[in-house]
């Protein structure tokens, strides 16, 4: 036996993984396991991109199989991705926490990249559909100036014995935000604390124009572009005029009711006759003379 431990196949693994994620989800722990099907751990281009850009990691490369094994065979029960962060669990012999601080996007950068992309955004198809052409993804996940974290931007935690600074645990992690880029792309400009927004809402719609017509786009149009809807905030805007016009109208009807009634009132005392009060007979004599 091993320093590590006995061999471990990969199905017995994967069910040690889902007996500790039910355990888990027993005491209340809500996890979010990493789930590959089939060997690929990644299948659309930001998924494979992220997990392209770790091939680059020289000084990790004897690591990075370990890594990519063990998200395989499901070993990352849980997976999180913040703002410069990824938190997970990994299941071994024991249940490993990992954490992996990633520098945030230098501004500069950021600037540039957006700058790069307007440039080849070249229809208002691609602005209107709200989604990155082939060209502008190639910018955004460009190995050395893109989005995507260098070397030297990552520090890496976890709570096993191995001191190397990149374990085989944490190499799967990496591997695991790959696979979640899959389901959810927007995470990698969470994760380098960017606004994915800033790619199309930075575009000039104005450059847009139709030269032959010297037309702008309509305000239909703006609305797919910048993903809001200008009529429905313009039907707001004059619904809650109406409403506060009609809450002014009531109270206003409210005020003249009250009013009225009490002229109503004032007028009712001057008409109804006076009662004769009862004077005592010396007044009366009095007033008799």
């Amino acid at each position: 036996m091993s320093f590590w431990g006995p061999y471990i196949s990969q199905a017995e693994r994967k069910k040690q993984a889902k007996k500790k994620v039910t355990v888990l989800q027993k005491k209340g722990i809500q996890v979010d396991p990493v789930v590959i099907e089939g060997r690929a751990i990644a299948k659309t281009f930001w998924g494979k991109s992220w997990c392209d850009n770790l091939e680059n990691y020289s000084d990790y490369e004897n690591r990075l199989p370990r890594g990519r094994t063990y998200v395989r065979n499901g070993s990352v029960i849980d997976l999180k991705i913040t703002a410069g962060k990824l938190l997970s669990l990994v299941s071994g012999s024991d249940i490993y926490k990992v954490q992996i601080d990633i520098k945030p996007i230098q501004h500069s950068r950021w600037v540039y990249l957006v700058q790069n992309c307007n440039k080849k955004i070249t229809s208002v198809f691609e602005l209107l559909q709200g989604k990155f052409s082939k060209s502008v993804m190639e910018i955004v996940t460009e190995k050395k100036n893109g989005l995507f974290p260098l070397q030297n931007d990552l520090k890496f935690s976890c709570s096993c014995l191995d001191f190397a600074s990149m374990c085989k645990h944490v190499a799967a992690t990496l591997y695991g935000a790959g696979a979640r880029l899959d389901e959810k792309p927007d995470l990698l400009f969470i994760l380098r604390g960017v606004d994915s927004n800033d790619l199309i809402t930075s575009v000039d719609v104005n450059k847009f124009t139709n030269k032959s017509n010297n037309s702008k786009i309509k305000s239909e149009d703006i609305s797919k572009l910048f993903n809001i809807d200008l009529e429905e905030k313009k039907d707001t805007k004059i619904k809650n005029k109406k409403e506060t016009q009609e809450k002014l109208r009531k109270n206003n009807e409210k005020k003249l009711s009250k009013k009225n009634l009490i002229i109503k009132k004032e007028s009712l005392k001057k008409t109804m006759p006076r009662k004769n009060s009862k004077k005592n007979p010396a007044e009366l004599m009095k007033k008799s003379k």
